[in-house]
Protein backbone atom coordinates (compact mmCIF):
# COMPACT_ATOMS: atom_id res chain seq x y z
CA UNK A 1 0.00 0.00 0.00
CA UNK A 2 0.91 3.46 -0.56
CA UNK A 3 2.00 5.27 2.41
CA UNK A 4 0.39 9.13 3.28
CA UNK A 5 -2.14 8.32 0.50
CA UNK A 6 -6.16 7.59 1.32
CA UNK A 7 -7.26 4.02 0.87
CA UNK A 8 -10.23 2.48 0.11
CA UNK A 9 -11.81 -0.88 1.73
CA UNK A 10 -14.46 -2.81 0.14
CA UNK A 11 -16.30 -5.01 2.63
CA UNK A 12 -17.78 -8.40 0.62
CA UNK A 13 -19.10 -11.49 1.39
CA UNK A 14 -18.79 -14.44 -0.97
CA UNK A 15 -21.87 -14.80 -3.46
CA UNK A 16 -22.94 -18.24 -2.05
CA UNK A 17 -26.92 -18.89 -2.31
CA UNK A 18 -28.15 -19.38 0.99
CA UNK A 19 -25.65 -17.13 2.99
CA UNK A 20 -25.76 -13.83 1.23
CA UNK A 21 -28.64 -11.56 1.01
CA UNK A 22 -30.77 -13.81 2.97
CA UNK A 23 -33.51 -11.20 3.78
CA UNK A 24 -34.02 -10.80 0.18
CA UNK A 25 -35.86 -14.97 0.75
CA UNK A 26 -38.07 -15.55 -0.36
CA UNK A 27 -39.12 -12.49 -2.37
CA UNK A 28 -35.75 -13.64 -4.71
CA UNK A 29 -35.03 -17.57 -4.87
CA UNK A 30 -31.38 -18.54 -2.83
CA UNK A 31 -29.60 -18.42 -6.01
CA UNK A 32 -31.11 -14.80 -7.45
CA UNK A 33 -30.18 -13.47 -4.07
CA UNK A 34 -26.69 -14.44 -4.33
CA UNK A 35 -26.51 -13.42 -8.19
CA UNK A 36 -27.91 -9.83 -7.33
CA UNK A 37 -25.24 -9.80 -4.34
CA UNK A 38 -22.17 -10.88 -6.63
CA UNK A 39 -23.43 -8.10 -9.24
CA UNK A 40 -24.22 -5.40 -7.06
CA UNK A 41 -20.22 -6.36 -5.65
CA UNK A 42 -18.62 -6.48 -9.00
CA UNK A 43 -20.43 -2.73 -9.28
CA UNK A 44 -19.24 -1.47 -6.60
CA UNK A 45 -15.26 -2.87 -6.94
CA UNK A 46 -15.71 -1.36 -10.82
CA UNK A 47 -16.57 2.05 -9.45
CA UNK A 48 -13.31 2.15 -7.25
CA UNK A 49 -10.98 1.14 -9.87
CA UNK A 50 -12.83 4.30 -11.79
CA UNK A 51 -12.39 6.22 -8.77
CA UNK A 52 -8.62 5.34 -7.28
CA UNK A 53 -7.43 5.94 -10.95
CA UNK A 54 -4.19 3.45 -9.58
CA UNK A 55 -3.97 6.67 -6.80
CA UNK A 56 -5.56 5.36 -4.11
CA UNK A 57 -4.99 1.88 -2.91
CA UNK A 58 -8.19 -0.48 -2.92
CA UNK A 59 -8.49 -3.40 -0.53
CA UNK A 60 -11.22 -5.93 -0.59
CA UNK A 61 -11.96 -7.21 3.18
CA UNK A 62 -13.06 -10.30 2.46
CA UNK A 63 -15.20 -13.09 4.56
CA UNK A 64 -16.92 -16.57 3.13
CA UNK A 65 -14.30 -18.03 0.91
CA UNK A 66 -10.58 -17.83 0.21
CA UNK A 67 -8.85 -15.35 -0.86
CA UNK A 68 -7.80 -17.08 -3.93
CA UNK A 69 -11.54 -17.41 -5.03
CA UNK A 70 -11.99 -13.59 -4.60
CA UNK A 71 -9.03 -12.58 -6.60
CA UNK A 72 -10.80 -14.86 -9.43
CA UNK A 73 -13.97 -13.30 -8.81
CA UNK A 74 -12.66 -9.35 -8.52
CA UNK A 75 -9.45 -9.39 -9.91
CA UNK A 76 -5.33 -9.57 -9.31
CA UNK A 77 -5.52 -5.48 -9.52
CA UNK A 78 -7.14 -4.96 -5.56
CA UNK A 79 -5.69 -6.38 -2.74
CA UNK A 80 -7.69 -9.01 -0.56
CA UNK A 81 -7.39 -8.94 3.28
CA UNK A 82 -9.52 -11.31 5.39
CA UNK A 83 -11.87 -10.11 7.85
CA UNK A 84 -11.67 -10.75 11.73
CA UNK A 85 -13.70 -14.07 12.15
CA UNK A 86 -15.43 -15.87 14.85
CA UNK A 87 -17.98 -13.94 17.15
CA UNK A 88 -16.52 -10.15 15.74
CA UNK A 89 -19.48 -8.19 15.04
CA UNK A 90 -19.31 -5.74 12.11
CA UNK A 91 -17.78 -2.82 14.48
CA UNK A 92 -14.79 -5.35 15.53
CA UNK A 93 -14.11 -6.48 11.40
CA UNK A 94 -14.27 -2.37 10.59
CA UNK A 95 -12.27 -1.48 13.28
CA UNK A 96 -9.99 -4.55 12.98
CA UNK A 97 -9.32 -3.34 8.92
CA UNK A 98 -9.06 0.57 9.93
CA UNK A 99 -6.28 -0.29 11.75
CA UNK A 100 -4.87 -2.17 9.66
CA UNK A 101 -4.93 0.53 6.60
CA UNK A 102 -4.02 3.22 9.51
CA UNK A 103 -0.41 1.00 10.46
CA UNK A 104 0.24 0.31 6.94
CA UNK A 105 0.75 4.05 6.50
CA UNK A 106 -2.31 5.51 5.17
CA UNK A 107 -2.94 9.26 5.38
CA UNK A 108 -6.64 8.54 5.90
CA UNK A 109 -9.31 5.69 5.05
CA UNK A 110 -12.66 5.17 3.31
CA UNK A 111 -14.70 2.17 4.25
CA UNK A 112 -17.69 1.60 1.88
CA UNK A 113 -20.43 -1.40 1.90
CA UNK A 114 -21.00 -3.87 -1.35
CA UNK A 115 -24.61 -3.78 -1.38
CA UNK A 116 -24.98 0.14 -2.62
CA UNK A 117 -26.12 0.51 -6.20
CA UNK A 118 -25.86 4.11 -6.18
CA UNK A 119 -22.48 4.65 -5.20
CA UNK A 120 -20.79 6.23 -7.71
CA UNK A 121 -17.12 7.62 -8.62
CA UNK A 122 -18.42 10.77 -8.07
CA UNK A 123 -19.73 10.14 -4.11
CA UNK A 124 -16.47 8.96 -3.76
CA UNK A 125 -14.70 12.00 -4.81
CA UNK A 126 -17.32 14.10 -2.43
CA UNK A 127 -16.37 11.92 0.59
CA UNK A 128 -12.50 12.14 -0.54
CA UNK A 129 -12.92 15.97 -0.94
CA UNK A 130 -14.72 16.02 2.03
CA UNK A 131 -11.57 14.25 4.06
CA UNK A 132 -9.38 17.07 3.23
CA UNK A 133 -11.39 19.77 5.12
CA UNK A 134 -13.19 17.47 8.01
CA UNK A 135 -12.02 14.84 10.44
CA UNK A 136 -14.54 12.31 9.23
CA UNK A 137 -17.26 11.46 6.03
CA UNK A 138 -20.57 9.66 6.35
CA UNK A 139 -22.61 8.55 3.68
CA UNK A 140 -26.44 7.56 5.71
CA UNK A 141 -28.41 4.82 4.09
CA UNK A 142 -31.95 5.16 4.16
CA UNK A 143 -32.64 2.11 6.48
CA UNK A 144 -30.74 3.85 9.13
CA UNK A 145 -27.28 2.61 8.90
CA UNK A 146 -24.66 3.81 6.72
CA UNK A 147 -23.20 3.19 3.50
CA UNK A 148 -19.53 4.87 3.72
CA UNK A 149 -17.31 5.99 6.78
CA UNK A 150 -13.95 7.76 6.15
CA UNK A 151 -11.45 9.25 8.91
CA UNK A 152 -7.77 10.71 8.71
CA UNK A 153 -7.42 8.96 11.80
CA UNK A 154 -8.10 6.27 14.11
CA UNK A 155 -11.04 7.03 16.38
CA UNK A 156 -12.08 3.65 17.61
CA UNK A 157 -14.89 4.33 19.43
CA UNK A 158 -16.73 5.27 16.09
CA UNK A 159 -16.71 1.17 15.94
CA UNK A 160 -17.83 0.18 19.41
CA UNK A 161 -20.80 0.40 21.42
CA UNK A 162 -23.11 0.73 18.31
CA UNK A 163 -26.44 -2.12 17.66
CA UNK A 164 -25.21 -2.92 14.75
CA UNK A 165 -27.72 -4.26 11.91
CA UNK A 166 -30.97 -1.99 13.45
CA UNK A 167 -32.24 1.01 12.44
CA UNK A 168 -30.06 3.19 14.65
CA UNK A 169 -26.33 2.80 13.33
CA UNK A 170 -26.40 6.10 11.42
CA UNK A 171 -27.91 8.12 14.60
CA UNK A 172 -26.23 6.70 17.51
CA UNK A 173 -22.06 7.32 15.01
CA UNK A 174 -23.27 10.44 14.51
CA UNK A 175 -23.79 11.13 18.31
CA UNK A 176 -20.15 9.68 18.83
CA UNK A 177 -18.95 12.01 15.67
CA UNK A 178 -20.41 14.88 18.00
CA UNK A 179 -19.49 13.57 21.60
CA UNK A 180 -15.86 13.06 19.94
CA UNK A 181 -15.53 17.02 18.67
CA UNK A 182 -15.33 15.81 15.27
CA UNK A 183 -15.85 17.66 12.08
CA UNK A 184 -17.88 15.40 9.38
CA UNK A 185 -18.60 15.55 5.93
CA UNK A 186 -22.33 14.39 5.51
CA UNK A 187 -22.94 12.84 2.02
CA UNK A 188 -25.26 12.09 -0.33
CA UNK A 189 -28.51 9.74 1.32
CA UNK A 190 -28.11 6.21 -0.35
CA UNK A 191 -30.11 2.87 -0.62
CA UNK A 192 -28.57 0.00 0.01
CA UNK A 193 -30.44 -3.53 -1.02
CA UNK A 194 -31.34 -5.54 1.93
CA UNK A 195 -34.74 -6.06 1.84
CA UNK A 196 -37.44 -7.01 -0.25
CA UNK A 197 -39.07 -3.50 -0.31
CA UNK A 198 -35.93 -2.38 -2.10
CA UNK A 199 -35.61 -4.25 -4.68
CA UNK A 200 -37.30 -1.33 -7.34
CA UNK A 201 -33.83 0.05 -6.44
CA UNK A 202 -32.43 -2.36 -8.88
CA UNK A 203 -35.19 -4.16 -10.59
CA UNK A 204 -35.14 -1.41 -13.21
CA UNK A 205 -30.94 -1.13 -13.41
CA UNK A 206 -30.15 -2.10 -16.81
CA UNK A 207 -26.96 -3.32 -14.77
CA UNK A 208 -29.26 -5.58 -12.84
CA UNK A 209 -31.99 -6.37 -15.34
CA UNK A 210 -30.97 -9.89 -16.85
CA UNK A 211 -30.49 -10.78 -12.67
CA UNK A 212 -34.13 -10.73 -12.58
CA UNK A 213 -34.81 -11.96 -16.42
CA UNK A 214 -32.91 -14.67 -15.34
CA UNK A 215 -31.86 -13.82 -19.41
CA UNK A 216 -28.10 -13.44 -19.77
CA UNK A 217 -27.06 -11.96 -23.90
CA UNK A 218 -23.74 -13.96 -25.31
CA UNK A 219 -21.92 -11.90 -27.81
CA UNK A 220 -20.48 -14.53 -30.49
CA UNK A 221 -17.31 -13.12 -31.56
CA UNK A 222 -16.16 -14.34 -35.09
CA UNK A 223 -12.76 -13.35 -36.73
CA UNK A 224 -13.10 -13.88 -40.34
CA UNK A 225 -10.37 -13.73 -43.65
CA UNK A 226 -11.63 -15.32 -46.47
CA UNK A 227 -14.38 -17.24 -45.06
CA UNK A 228 -17.34 -17.15 -47.44
CA UNK A 229 -17.52 -21.20 -47.36
CA UNK A 230 -17.84 -21.46 -43.82
CA UNK A 231 -19.27 -18.42 -42.32
CA UNK A 232 -22.46 -19.11 -44.13
CA UNK A 233 -23.25 -22.24 -41.66
CA UNK A 234 -22.20 -20.95 -38.53
CA UNK A 235 -24.62 -18.14 -38.66
CA UNK A 236 -27.40 -20.19 -39.58
CA UNK A 237 -26.60 -22.21 -36.84
CA UNK A 238 -26.81 -19.34 -34.03
CA UNK A 239 -29.76 -17.78 -35.42
CA UNK A 240 -31.39 -21.26 -35.02
CA UNK A 241 -29.93 -21.18 -31.24
CA UNK A 242 -32.65 -19.42 -30.49
CA UNK A 243 -32.75 -15.83 -28.42
CA UNK A 244 -30.11 -14.47 -26.05
CA UNK A 245 -27.18 -14.36 -28.85
CA UNK A 246 -25.36 -11.78 -30.45
CA UNK A 247 -23.68 -12.22 -33.60
CA UNK A 248 -20.53 -10.18 -34.50
CA UNK A 249 -18.77 -11.28 -37.35
CA UNK A 250 -15.17 -8.68 -37.34
CA UNK A 251 -13.68 -9.46 -40.73
CA UNK A 252 -9.85 -8.38 -41.53
CA UNK A 253 -10.51 -7.90 -45.30
CA UNK A 254 -11.52 -10.59 -47.25
CA UNK A 255 -11.60 -10.32 -51.03
CA UNK A 256 -14.18 -12.78 -51.25
CA UNK A 257 -18.23 -12.82 -50.07
CA UNK A 258 -17.39 -13.18 -46.71
CA UNK A 259 -18.87 -9.64 -45.56
CA UNK A 260 -21.29 -9.85 -48.47
CA UNK A 261 -22.75 -12.93 -46.64
CA UNK A 262 -22.39 -11.85 -43.15
CA UNK A 263 -24.50 -9.04 -43.28
CA UNK A 264 -27.06 -10.83 -45.45
CA UNK A 265 -27.69 -13.64 -42.40
CA UNK A 266 -28.15 -10.76 -39.95
CA UNK A 267 -24.81 -11.08 -38.15
CA UNK A 268 -22.88 -7.12 -37.08
CA UNK A 269 -20.13 -7.00 -39.74
CA UNK A 270 -17.18 -4.63 -38.64
CA UNK A 271 -13.88 -4.34 -40.31
CA UNK A 272 -10.56 -4.55 -38.18
CA UNK A 273 -7.33 -4.80 -39.78
CA UNK A 274 -4.41 -5.30 -38.29
CA UNK A 275 -4.81 -9.11 -37.46
CA UNK A 276 -6.82 -11.44 -35.52
CA UNK A 277 -6.01 -10.53 -32.02
CA UNK A 278 -7.57 -6.85 -32.65
CA UNK A 279 -10.22 -8.06 -34.50
CA UNK A 280 -10.88 -9.71 -31.24
CA UNK A 281 -10.59 -6.97 -29.49
CA UNK A 282 -13.02 -4.72 -31.36
CA UNK A 283 -15.85 -7.20 -31.32
CA UNK A 284 -15.39 -7.03 -27.87
CA UNK A 285 -15.56 -3.30 -27.84
CA UNK A 286 -18.90 -3.15 -29.87
CA UNK A 287 -19.97 -6.63 -28.04
CA UNK A 288 -23.82 -5.83 -25.72
CA UNK A 289 -23.62 -8.92 -23.72
CA UNK A 290 -22.49 -10.04 -20.39
CA UNK A 291 -20.77 -13.05 -21.85
CA UNK A 292 -18.54 -13.26 -24.72
CA UNK A 293 -17.83 -16.27 -26.97
CA UNK A 294 -14.78 -15.98 -29.30
CA UNK A 295 -14.99 -18.11 -32.19
CA UNK A 296 -13.15 -19.53 -35.40
CA UNK A 297 -15.69 -19.37 -38.57
CA UNK A 298 -15.48 -23.40 -38.79
CA UNK A 299 -16.31 -24.24 -35.57
CA UNK A 300 -20.08 -24.75 -34.58
CA UNK A 301 -20.92 -24.64 -30.96
CA UNK A 302 -22.87 -27.50 -29.07
CA UNK A 303 -26.59 -27.02 -28.83
CA UNK A 304 -27.83 -24.78 -26.13
CA UNK A 305 -24.26 -23.60 -25.91
CA UNK A 306 -25.77 -19.68 -24.76
CA UNK A 307 -27.21 -22.00 -21.46
CA UNK A 308 -24.15 -24.43 -21.10
CA UNK A 309 -21.92 -20.51 -20.96
CA UNK A 310 -24.12 -18.73 -18.74
CA UNK A 311 -24.29 -21.89 -15.86
CA UNK A 312 -20.07 -22.28 -16.04
CA UNK A 313 -19.75 -18.67 -15.55
CA UNK A 314 -22.67 -19.07 -12.63
CA UNK A 315 -19.55 -19.71 -9.99
CA UNK A 316 -17.82 -17.04 -9.50
CA UNK A 317 -14.09 -18.49 -9.04
CA UNK A 318 -14.23 -19.87 -12.84
CA UNK A 319 -12.87 -17.26 -15.01
CA UNK A 320 -13.54 -19.00 -18.23
CA UNK A 321 -14.13 -21.78 -20.39
CA UNK A 322 -14.24 -23.91 -23.73
CA UNK A 323 -16.03 -26.55 -24.89
CA UNK A 324 -14.64 -29.98 -25.74
CA UNK A 325 -12.67 -30.41 -29.12
CA UNK A 326 -13.91 -32.57 -31.85
CA UNK A 327 -13.41 -32.47 -35.39
CA UNK A 328 -15.81 -33.62 -38.21
CA UNK A 329 -13.14 -36.03 -39.23
CA UNK A 330 -14.41 -39.62 -38.65
CA UNK A 331 -10.93 -41.31 -38.66
CA UNK A 332 -9.40 -42.86 -35.75
CA UNK A 333 -6.42 -40.86 -35.84
CA UNK A 334 -8.35 -37.73 -34.82
CA UNK A 335 -10.31 -39.30 -32.11
CA UNK A 336 -7.25 -40.18 -30.95
CA UNK A 337 -6.16 -36.11 -31.14
CA UNK A 338 -9.48 -35.01 -29.41
CA UNK A 339 -9.19 -36.98 -26.74
CA UNK A 340 -5.34 -35.78 -25.84
CA UNK A 341 -6.62 -32.49 -26.68
CA UNK A 342 -9.41 -33.00 -24.24
CA UNK A 343 -7.15 -34.52 -21.50
CA UNK A 344 -4.72 -31.62 -21.82
CA UNK A 345 -7.46 -28.84 -22.26
CA UNK A 346 -9.18 -30.32 -18.71
CA UNK A 347 -6.03 -31.31 -16.82
CA UNK A 348 -4.07 -28.24 -17.51
CA UNK A 349 -6.69 -25.50 -18.33
CA UNK A 350 -5.20 -24.71 -21.23
CA UNK A 351 -8.05 -25.04 -24.16
CA UNK A 352 -7.20 -23.55 -27.49
CA UNK A 353 -8.96 -21.07 -29.93
CA UNK A 354 -10.76 -23.69 -32.05
CA UNK A 355 -12.48 -24.89 -28.78
CA UNK A 356 -14.58 -21.55 -28.73
CA UNK A 357 -13.36 -19.66 -25.41
CA UNK A 358 -15.54 -18.12 -23.30
CA UNK A 359 -16.02 -15.66 -20.26
CA UNK A 360 -17.75 -12.33 -18.68
CA UNK A 361 -16.98 -9.06 -21.25
CA UNK A 362 -16.27 -7.64 -17.30
CA UNK A 363 -13.52 -10.17 -16.87
CA UNK A 364 -11.90 -10.07 -20.54
CA UNK A 365 -11.43 -6.01 -19.86
CA UNK A 366 -10.05 -5.99 -16.49
CA UNK A 367 -7.37 -8.67 -17.77
CA UNK A 368 -6.58 -6.35 -21.05
CA UNK A 369 -7.86 -8.24 -24.07
CA UNK A 370 -5.92 -9.83 -26.36
CA UNK A 371 -2.25 -8.94 -26.68
CA UNK A 372 -1.81 -7.47 -30.13
CA UNK A 373 0.31 -10.03 -30.98
CA UNK A 374 0.26 -11.88 -35.07
CA UNK A 375 -0.36 -15.07 -33.56
CA UNK A 376 -0.73 -17.07 -30.43
CA UNK A 377 -3.13 -14.68 -29.18
CA UNK A 378 -5.28 -17.01 -27.74
CA UNK A 379 -2.39 -18.84 -26.08
CA UNK A 380 -1.37 -15.84 -24.81
CA UNK A 381 -4.63 -15.02 -23.42
CA UNK A 382 -5.89 -18.29 -21.17
CA UNK A 383 -2.92 -18.10 -19.62
CA UNK A 384 -2.84 -14.82 -17.99
CA UNK A 385 -6.78 -16.07 -17.20
CA UNK A 386 -5.19 -19.44 -16.09
CA UNK A 387 -3.25 -17.05 -13.06
CA UNK A 388 -6.49 -15.36 -12.54
CA UNK A 389 -8.76 -18.78 -11.79
CA UNK A 390 -10.03 -21.34 -13.09
CA UNK A 391 -10.52 -22.29 -16.62
CA UNK A 392 -13.37 -24.98 -17.22
CA UNK A 393 -13.65 -27.25 -20.40
CA UNK A 394 -17.38 -28.42 -21.16
CA UNK A 395 -18.37 -32.44 -21.44
CA UNK A 396 -20.34 -30.36 -24.53
CA UNK A 397 -18.00 -30.18 -27.87
CA UNK A 398 -17.69 -27.57 -30.53
CA UNK A 399 -17.42 -29.26 -33.47
CA UNK A 400 -14.37 -27.88 -35.73
CA UNK A 401 -13.61 -28.05 -39.34
CA UNK A 402 -10.50 -30.33 -39.69
CA UNK A 403 -9.39 -28.81 -43.24
CA UNK A 404 -6.24 -27.85 -41.51
CA UNK A 405 -5.52 -31.50 -40.35
CA UNK A 406 -6.60 -32.71 -43.87
CA UNK A 407 -4.62 -30.38 -45.81
CA UNK A 408 -1.33 -30.40 -43.82
CA UNK A 409 -1.83 -34.01 -42.49
CA UNK A 410 -1.90 -35.45 -38.90
CA UNK A 411 1.46 -35.41 -37.64
CA UNK A 412 2.43 -32.34 -39.30
CA UNK A 413 -0.03 -30.37 -38.09
CA UNK A 414 0.07 -31.29 -34.39
CA UNK A 415 4.11 -31.37 -34.60
CA UNK A 416 3.73 -27.45 -36.04
CA UNK A 417 1.31 -26.63 -32.97
CA UNK A 418 3.66 -28.09 -30.63
CA UNK A 419 6.32 -26.55 -31.80
CA UNK A 420 4.72 -23.04 -31.83
CA UNK A 421 3.75 -23.67 -27.88
CA UNK A 422 7.40 -24.61 -27.49
CA UNK A 423 8.69 -21.61 -29.22
CA UNK A 424 6.10 -19.20 -27.44
CA UNK A 425 7.28 -20.66 -23.79
CA UNK A 426 10.63 -20.16 -24.66
CA UNK A 427 10.74 -16.60 -25.77
CA UNK A 428 11.37 -16.76 -29.25
CA UNK A 429 9.69 -13.43 -30.75
CA UNK A 430 6.02 -13.85 -32.05
CA UNK A 431 7.17 -12.19 -35.60
CA UNK A 432 9.71 -15.20 -35.99
CA UNK A 433 6.97 -17.74 -34.94
CA UNK A 434 4.57 -16.36 -37.21
CA UNK A 435 7.05 -16.63 -40.39
CA UNK A 436 7.70 -20.15 -39.08
CA UNK A 437 4.06 -21.40 -38.87
CA UNK A 438 3.28 -19.52 -42.33
CA UNK A 439 6.35 -21.40 -43.71
CA UNK A 440 5.18 -24.46 -42.65
CA UNK A 441 1.51 -24.50 -43.80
Amino acid sequence: MKQGALHLLIFARYPEPGRVKTRLIPALTPQTAARLHRRMTEAVVKMARAASRGEMPVTVWYTGARRRDFRAWLGTDVGFAEQASGDCDLGARMLGAFEAAFQSGAGAVIGVGSDIPGLTSEILEQAVEGLRWNDTAVGRAADGGYYLIGMKSMHTPLFEGIDWGTGRVYAQTSEKIRRLGLSVAELLPLRDVDRPEDLDVVRHDPRFSDVFSGKSLVSVVIPTLEESGAIRRLLEWLARAGVGIERIVVDGGSRDRTREIAAREGAHVLTVSGGRALQLNGGAAFARGRFLLFLHADTVPPGGCAEAICAALDRPATVAGAFRFKTDDPRAVMRLVERVTHIRSALLQMPYGDQGIFMEKRVFEEVGGFRPMPIMEDFELVRRLRRRGRIVTLREAALTSARRWKTLGVLRTTLVNQLMIAGFLAGVPVQRLQRFYTGLR
